[in-house]
C-alpha cells in the first residue's frame, strides 16, 4: 500500500492532541481541530511551493532530513501542553517555506478557524517540524525528495480549505499551478539526464567505441574523485580549528553577542525595575531583568539568535536539573515581563563548563534548560512566547577544564534568547 503523507500527520495530530492543545490554548476543539485542517496542507503546499523552484531540492534536502530528527511519536498523547522544543524550529522553518508570507498565513489559518493569532502561529509551529520531518523520514536525495513530494502533491493541494485564500498569499493564479510546476521540473531533470546520457553515447559511438577514450575517462573520474577527497578532507580541517565565536550562528548559540552581565561588584545594587504595565520588578543593576526590559524598550533593537541575557540568580540543586526554592523569584520576573511584552519570544539555552564527559554534560544541560522552561510555564507564561529549550553542555565553554572553578563558573548558566520582541 502506497504511503499517504496527509492520512500520516493526520493521525499524529489526532483527537487527544486537539483535546490537549485546545486546552492549552483556551481555544475549543473543534476550532483546534478546524485550524490543523488547514494547517497541514497548508505548510505542506508550502514545502511543494518551495520545491517547485529549481535549484532548492538540495535546501530543502537538508531541512526535511534536519526535521525528521524530532520524536513526534508522543504528539498525540501530551499532557497538557504543547511541545516547546518544536516551536523555534517550527518558526524557522515557517520562515523558510513562507518568508515574510508567514505572518499572513497565521493570520489567514486564525480567521479560517476562529481562533485567536497566537493559537495559529503555536499550532503552526508544531505542525511546520513534524510535517517535514515525516517527509524527511520517506526521503534519502534531492531527486527522491521531489519525486516524493510529486507522488503526493495532488492529495495536498485537494485537501487546502479554500476559505483559505492560500493561492493568492503564495502568489500563484490557482494551486495547481504549483503542482504543474512540480511536475515540470522533474520532467526537466529527468530530461537533461537522458540527454546527457545519450550525447555522451554518440560521442563514444562516433569514435568507434574506442578503448582509449574509456581509459580518459576512468582516469579523470580517479583524478576527480582525489581532487574531491583532498577537498573534504581540508574543509573538515578548517571547520575543527575554527573558534567557537565564528561557530556560533551555526549552532545556535549564545557565545558570539551575549549581552555581558556587568562587572561584578562587591555589592550588588538592589533596583526596582518598572514594566510598561506597571508591574514593579525587585532585582539587581546590571541582572538580567534590568538589562532584558531596557532591550525590549529600546526601539533600536531587534530580536534573533544573537541576543542573549544571561540569569544571575537562578541556580540548581548539585549535579542536577531540580531548580532551587531561591530561582523561583526570578523566574517570577521573567514571567512578569513577558506578560509586560506579549509580543516578545524567547528560547532558553543551558550551557555547562568543560569538565566531566561530553555527553554528559550536554545531556544536564538540556536537562536544565527544559526545567527552567517548565517553571516558567507553571508560572503560567503564554504558551506562545516560549519558542522551546535547547542544552548546549560544554560546546561553547571558556575556560579549560584545568581552569580555576572561578574561571568555570561562568560557564555554567542558563541564558535566555530573545528571538522576537
Amino acid at each position: 500500500m502506497a504511503f499517504d503523507l496527509l492520512d500520516t500527520l493526520k493521525n499524529l495530530f489526532n483527537n487527544e492532541f486537539s483535546r490537549n492543545a485546545a486546552t492549552s490554548l483556551g481555544e475549543s476543539e473543534g476550532n483546534v481541530q478546524k485550524a490543523l485542517g488547514g494547517i497541514i496542507p497548508a505548510v505542506l503546499t508550502g514545502l511543494l511551493n518551495k520545491a517547485s523552484s529549481p535549484g532548492e531540492a538540495g535546501n530543502l534536502l537538508g531541512l526535511v532530513k534536519e526535521a525528521a530528527s524530532g520524536d513526534f511519536s508522543r504528539l498525540g498523547n501530551l499532557a497538557g501542553s504543547l511541545p516547546a522544543g518544536m516551536l523555534a524550529k517550527g518558526a524557522d522553518l515557517l520562515r523558510s517555506l513562507f518568508g515574510n508570507k508567514a505572518g499572513d498565513i497565521t493570520s489567514a489559518i486564525a480567521a479560517y478557524a476562529g481562533i485567536k493569532p497566537q493559537s495559529a502561529e503555536t499550532l503552526l509551529q508544531t505542525a511546520a517540524p513534524a510535517s517535514l520531518g515525516v517527509v524527511g523520514q520517506q526521503v534519502d536525495s534531492g531527486p527522491g525528495l521531489l519525486s516524493f513530494l510529486n507522488s503526493q502533491k495532488d492529495k495536498i493541494l485537494a485537501a487546502v480549505p479554500s476559505g483559505l485564500g492560500l493561492a493568492g498569499l503564495l502568489g500563484v493564479g490557482n494551486l495547481g499551478d504549483i503542482g504543474n510546476k512540480l511536475t515540470g521540473l522533474i520532467s526537466g531533470i529527468g530530461g537533461g539526464v537522458k540527454h546527457t546520457a545519450n550525447t555522451v553515447g554518440h560521442a563514444v559511438e562516433r569514435t568507434g567505441g574506442n578503448r582509449w577514450l574509456w581509459m580518459l575517462i576512468a582516469i579523470l573520474a580517479i583524478i576527480l574523485l582525489i581532487w574531491y577527497l583532498l577537498r573534504g578532507c581540508g574543509q573538515q580541517h578548517t571547520m575543527v580549528t575554527t573558534d567557537s565565536t565564528s561557530m556560533s550562528g551555526m549552532h545556535d548559540s549564545a557565545v558570539a553577542n551575549v549581552s555581558e552581565p556587568a562587572a561584578a561588584a562587591p555589592i550588588r545594587e538592589s533596583i526596582k525595575v518598572t514594566l510598561p504595565d506597571g508591574t514593579v520588578l525587585d532585582a539587581f543593576k546590571g541582572g538580567i531583568e534590568d538589562r532584558l526590559v531596557a532591550f525590549l524598550q529600546d526601539p533600536n533593537t531587534k530580536g534573533g539568535k544573537d541576543q542573549w541575557f544571561d540569569f544571575d540568580n537562578l541556580n540548581f540543586k548539585t549535579g542536577s536539573a531540580e531548580l532551587t526554592p531561591e530561582s523561583q523569584a526570578q523566574v517570577n520576573n521573567i514571567v512578569a515581563i513577558l506578560n509586560a511584552f506579549p509580543k516578545a519570544k524567547i528560547k532558553i539555552g543551558g550551557y555547562t563548563d568543560a569538565v566531566g564527559d561530553p555527553k554528559k554534560n550536554k545531556q544536564l544541560s538540556q536537562e536544565r534548560a527544559e526545567s527552567v522552561v517548565d517553571a516558567l510555564q507553571a508560572a503560567h507564561v503564554k504558551p506562545v512566547q516560549i519558542l522551546g529549550a535547547e542544552g548546549y553542555g560544554a560546546e561553547f565553554a571558556k575556560a579549560p577544564a584545568e581552569a580555576p572553578d572561578e574561571e568555570r563558573k561562568a560557564d555554567r548558566r542558563i541564558s535566555v534568547s530573545v528571538r522576537e520582541k
